[in-house]
């Protein structure tokens, strides 16, 4: 690389970096979550916007800013990674008091059974292989489908709690416990998904070995991997550790990622029960570096990650309206029907079992992961992409503004009949 180059790439992550955090900034004092100012500096500096305006060939998006150049995509790599080592250890430092494990079966059950069922079956009754990729088939569309409809975003919807004051109530707790089930098992199932769309014809014994290796990972991740995570203090290790406490957490992380990535079941998995495992040590050597983690991600790989997605999205190319429009319109209609009805027989009030169905319907994150990860792996094309993410953030919006006009009114978030 000569150094024309490198100023490129450096000058690329930088305005990346700057525009992303403007942008989050800006969107969080509107009460809006913060990722998805994010994804609108990567909107402003893509093909959507600069792009379009300054032209299609030879714009700045290509002169000036190196969006696809090889450094640039490792960085969108590790952000993601980072992005669900962050997310997995924030699933297992969340703060319950073992709220009611009825209640929260219920809501598991509500908010996945029948909108993953009708997300599958979709993808039968309309024939949508015009937006599949080019390692897509009937079988991946419709998996992919069945977990776009079903995804709940732990980290928005903590994040949109935690602003109004709310994270520590009995209804905060519900929900990120039956989210957190939810989200373990379709990340199992994406992990299985990326590794179907590697055969041009999956046999019955393709698809059941994935689906048992996806499993299998997801087991010896989270049984054995906090054992080996405590090898180290056992065996008098503990000053090695404590004196770079923060490269040890890193090492776990990348080391995880890179062995699902070896296997086949996907760095993105890995990552994500990597930080699971490490959320559940309670060392106080340890502990302090699970802040620091997620703020150096936070404040740096994942901006960047969360705008690059944004620079994917070629509104004027790949926005397909009716694509969009539909899939909001049934995906948010099943998920909110299915865990509004299920919380309303559990005798539930009317407005609590509402707060529950836009709960359950936010899906930030990782609907937004769900999209980098099938489009990567050339299992959707970039329509269904572009779909994914605004529904993902459109999701997230309509959750913030809900929450914040409940409290505002000061209604129950929790009540039964």
């Amino acid at each position: 690389m000569d150094y024309n180059e490198l100023s490129k790439v450096l000058f690329t992550l930088c305005l990346i970096l700057m525009f992303s955090h403007l942008f989050g900034f800006v969107f969080e004092k509107c009460r809006m979550p913060r990722v998805m100012g994010e994804i609108f500096a990567g909107i402003l500096l893509g093909p959507s916007i600069l792009g379009y305006f300054w032209g299609a060939e030879g714009s700045v998006v290509d002169s000036i800013l190196l969006l696809d150049h090889d450094i640039v995509q490792f960085f969108y790599s590790i952000g993601l990674v980072l992005l669900m080592f962050c997310a997995g250890f924030k699933i297992s430092n969340s703060n319950w008091t073992r709220p009611e494990a009825r209640v929260v079966l219920i809501l598991f059950a509500a908010g996945t059974i029948l909108p993953f069922t009708a997300g599958f079956s979709t993808a039968f009754v309309y024939d949508l292989s015009d937006y599949m990729g080019p390692n897509g088939s009937m079988l991946t569309m419709a998996m992919v489908l069945a977990i776009a409809v079903s995804v709940t975003s732990i980290p928005v919807i903590s994040k949109i709690f935690l602003d109004l004051g709310i994270v520590e109530t009995r209804f905060a707790r519900i929900v990120l416990a039956a989210s957190t089930v939810q989200d373990i098992l379709l990340w199992a199932l994406l992990a299985t998904v990326t590794q179907i769309a590697q055969f041009t014809s999956p046999s019955l014994a393709d698809i059941g070995r994935a689906a048992l290796l996806s499993l299998a990972f997801c087991a010896g991740g989270l049984l054995l991997g906090p054992q080996i995570l405590r090898l180290p203090i056992r065996f008098q290790m503990a000053p090695l550790i404590r004196s770079q406490p923060l490269g040890y957490a890193m090492v776990w992380c990348l080391a995880v990622a890179a062995l699902a990535s070896w296997i086949g079941v996907g760095a993105v998995f890995g990552g994500f029960i990597a930080g699971i495992a490490f959320g559940s040590i309670n060392s106080p050597v340890l502990e302090p570096q699970k802040s620091s983690i997620y703020s150096f991600s936070m404040g740096f790989f994942v901006p960047i990650y969360f705008a690059l997605v944004g620079c994917r999205i070629d509104i004027p190319a790949a926005f397909d309206p009716t694509l969009f429009l539909g899939f909001l319109v049934m995906s948010s209609a099943l998920e909110m029907i299915s865990v509004y009805g299920g919380m309303y027989l559990a005798k539930f009030t009317k407005l609590t079992a509402l707060n529950f169905a836009v709960a359950m319907n936010t899906r930030g994150g990782p609907g937004i992961v769900l999209a980098s990860v099938v489009y990567d792996h050339g299992i959707v094309d970039q329509r269904v992409y572009v779909t994914l993410v605004l529904a993902a953030v459109s999701t997230s919006l309509m959750s913030g503004v809900w929450f914040d006009a409940v409290t505002r009114r000061g209604a129950p978030l929790y009540a039964r009949r």
